[in-house]
């Protein structure tokens, strides 16, 4: 009986955090960010300002929902990946898997991208995950979590969807990042030319 009601809690809270973020990016995107305030965002989504406030504790965070559970299964990406399976190659699946599918018309991306303060709260947001990410790296590698091959590995992983968003194959594309930072430069048709005849040596 307890599980039944905490799971009924779960979702009635899954709902009002949904139903709180929809109306976010809506009034944001047909007004502009600036221009609407989270009692409107509240009274949109039909619920109290003080229930807004439980769930989000910016008028930002309404327009990142998804924040904690992205920082989450980062995490477990590594540390529940299967047995024998690299770092690198959990975290690539995990990238390809959950973030090429974010596409450059997508209304809240557009938002993000024209709105300085959720520009700004994303790169906080990110360095946050940065963080989390290298130090979970850190645990499954034995390195130190200042260590440039975990901060190094957290960063690139993080950036390389940017990268690919505006490519024919984000999948693929992220997927080739990945072989060349496990395989280097020098596999590369442009370093084999730099190695070909006429080269300086």
């Amino acid at each position: 009986m307890a599980e039944t009601t905490t799971g009924r809690r779960e979702r009635k809270k899954a709902q009002t955090r949904q139903a709180l973020t929809d109306a976010a990016v809506r009034l944001f995107t047909e007004r502009g960010f600036d221009n609407v305030g989270v009692r409107e965002v509240a009274e949109a989504a039909d619920v109290s300002l003080s229930t807004l406030f439980k769930h989000f504790p910016s008028k930002e965070a309404l327009v990142f929902d998804l924040d904690a559970d992205i920082e989450s299964a980062l995490i477990a990406a590594i540390r529940d990946r299967a047995s024998g399976q690299p770092v690198l190659h959990a975290l690539r699946d995990h990238m390809v898997r959950t973030r090429t599918a974010v596409r450059t018309d997508d209304p809240t991306f557009l938002l993000v991208e024209s709105t300085p303060a959720l520009r700004d709260y994303a790169r906080r947001m990110w360095s946050r995950h940065e963080k989390a990410l290298a130090a979970t790296l850190a645990d499954a590698t034995g390195l130190a979590p200042d260590d440039l091959a975990v901060t190094g590995l957290a960063r690139f992983a993080l950036e390389a969807p940017s990268l690919a968003r505006a490519s024919d194959d984000p999948a693929r594309t992220v997927g080739d990042l990945f072989a060349l930072l496990e395989h280097g430069w020098t596999t590369t048709p442009l370093a084999r030319q730099e190695d070909g005849p006429g080269q300086d040596v």
